[in-house]
This record gives structure tokens, C-alpha cells and sequence, in this order.
């Protein structure tokens, strides 16, 4: 082969090999290009479909906040309230009344003063305090003299009854400090009055001096008058 043959063929295979290579680098740009944006729709189909996903995520969040609120709806319903209304003694006419607390000594007003009736006696009077309201039981009221304790005995047979105290009502009960024909007994000022053993707060009352022994006490009435110790 002549130099200029082996020029020409060289130039051609030059010529042919530049060809190919733009060609290749085209096919791979093309490739890139398709690639990027096969990627982008790709992702823009992802957040497509996050955006229901977030509209759900919000529905379930109104979801939830209602469903809340209906269920506070219901525990108002069934809550104290109800309840408070509800209870109370049945009076048996489909209404039902408040029952009322125990008196305690702390809840009472007090007073005692010395009766010449019946050969003489002392008259304790019972009010409640101002705002209160209390029961005072179907049972002797508790009246102890001196240091040893000593306690009025029952004046009457029959059974009592309790008696609510509220504003002006008023309930009385009469000691009689000796019962004895004897001389002799405890010289003593006052006496000290309670609802019951159980009390935690008696009370002492002044009554000017007096002669204990064997002493008895009334049960609890609304008339002073029949607050008598007799016998």
C-alpha cells in the first residue's frame, strides 16, 4: 500500500471512530436525561401519594378530637352530679330527701339552768349553730358529773326519738342529780354533756351548786315541758 493509500484509510478510520464516539455520548446523554426523569416522576408519584396519606392523618386527628369530645359528652352525663341528685332517703313519692349528718356536741348551742320543779331539776336546752343542720339520735343524752365520771342514768322507760335540729328548733332534756332520800352525795358546779359516748367534743356546762347522787336524765323532747324528770 501506497503512503497516500495508507493516509486516506487512516483519516477514514479517524473520521469513523469520531463518529461513533459522538454517537455513543449522545445515547448516554439520552440515557441520563431519561433516567433523571424517569426518577423525578417517580418521586412526584411518591408525594402524591403522601399528600392523602397526610389528609388522612389530619381526618384521623378530627376523628380522634370528636370522638373525644362525645366521650367527655358522656362523662358529664354519668358524672357526680347525677349522683348527688340521686341520693337521700326515699320518701316514697319518686323524690328523694338529703340525709341529714349526726349532731355532735361542737354542733350545738347549749344551755343549762336550774327548774324548781319536781323538786328540782336542771334543764338542758339543745340548738343547732347558726348554718348547721343535725340529728340528734333516739338515745339518752350523755351527762357525766365530777372527776370519777358518774353518769345520769334513764329517767324514762319508753324509747326516745331523734330529733333534727335546724334554725329554731329547740330540743330539751331534764337531770335530775339525785334520786336518793339519803344525805350525803357529790357537791358540784357543773356537768359535762354529750351525743352520745362516742362524742369526741363534750361539753361543760355551769349549773350552780348541786348535790349527785344517783342522778337520771330525760330523753331528748321539743317541749321543755315534757322534759320533766318525774319521779
Amino acid at each position: 500500500m501506497s503512503g497516500n493509500r495508507r493516509k486516506a484509510f487512516l483519516v477514514s478510520a479517524v473520521l469513523v471512530g469520531g463518529a461513533l464516539l459522538m454517537t455513543a455520548c449522545q445515547d448516554t446523554d439520552e440515557a441520563a436525561d431519561t433516567g433523571a426523569s424517569q426518577g423525578s416522576s417517580a418521586s412526584s408519584a411518591s408525594g402524591d401519594a403522601a399528600t392523602p396519606s397526610g389528609s388522612s392523618a389530619a381526618g384521623s386527628g378530627q376523628g380522634t378530637g370528636k370522638g373525644s369530645g362525645a366521650a367527655g359528652k358522656g362523662s358529664g352525663a354519668t358524672g357526680g352530679t347525677e349522683d348527688g341528685a340521686g341520693s337521700g332517703a326515699d320518701t316514697g313519692n319518686g323524690k328523694r330527701e338529703p340525709v341529714g349528718q349526726s349532731c355532735g356536741a361542737n354542733d350545738i348551742s347549749w344551755n343549762a339552768r336550774a327548774e324548781t320543779q319536781a323538786g328540782g331539776y336542771i334543764l338542758i336546752s339543745a340548738k343547732a349553730k347558726p348554718g348547721i343542720t343535725c340529728i340528734l339520735p333516739a338515745a339518752l343524752p350523755t351527762v357525766a358529773f365530777g372527776s370519777d365520771g358518774t353518769e345520769a342514768g334513764p329517767a324514762e322507760q319508753a324509747a326516745g326519738k331523734q330529733i333534727t335540729l335546724s334554725g329554731s328548733t329547740t330540743a330539751y332534756a331534764g337531770v335530775n342529780p339525785k334520786t336518793t332520800n339519803a344525805d350525803g352525795g357529790k357537791e358540784l358546779d357543773s356537768i359535762i354533756v354529750a351525743v352520745g359516748n362516742d362524742d369526741p367534743d363534750p361539753v361543760s356546762l355551769k349549773v350552780g351548786t348541786i348535790t349527785v347522787d344517783k342522778p337520771v336524765v330525760t330523753n331528748w323532747h321539743t317541749s321543755a315541758t315534757d322534759a320533766v324528770p318525774l319521779g
